[in-house]
């Protein structure tokens, strides 16, 4: 119900946009935001960037505000993540999350339901 792509080999300080298209009831019946987050080798899942679908409000991790922005496209029922400026830092598989987490929880993966299946992001130094 949940298709991320766009994720690819980019050189430092390259860009990338990623997108999340959905499907089916994630979005129209239950899901109230969109969560992008990634997992580097060896390391936990962690939080990327949100977009609530009501009202719009965006929370971006530490680590990418000023170079990463999600945006959504409401006709396409799709969130798209933009990352500028990419570090090799970044390389990671991104994952797509829609769910209904309450505002506190924007960032919690435990509180997103439905996931896409991944895209690598690998930037080279």
């Amino acid at each position: 119900q949940l298709q991320a792509s766009g994720g690819g080999l980019v050189q430092a300080g390259g860009s990338l946009r990623l997108s999340c298209a959905a499907s089916g009831r994630t979005f129209s019946s239950y899901a109230t935001a969109t969560g992008w987050f990634r997992q580097a080798p060896g390391k936990e899942r962690e939080f990327v960037a949100a977009i609530r679908w009501s009202g719009g409000r965006i929370v971006y991790a530490d680590s990418v505000k000023g170079r990463f922005t999600v945006y959504r496209d409401n006709a396409k029922i799709t969130v798209y993540l933009q990352m500028n400026s990419l570090k090799p830092e970044d390389t990671a598989v991104y994952y797509c999350a829609a769910g209904r987490p309450i505002l506190s929880a924007t960032a919690t993966p435990q509180t997103y339901n439905f996931w896409g299946q991944g895209t690598l992001v690998t930037v080279s130094s």
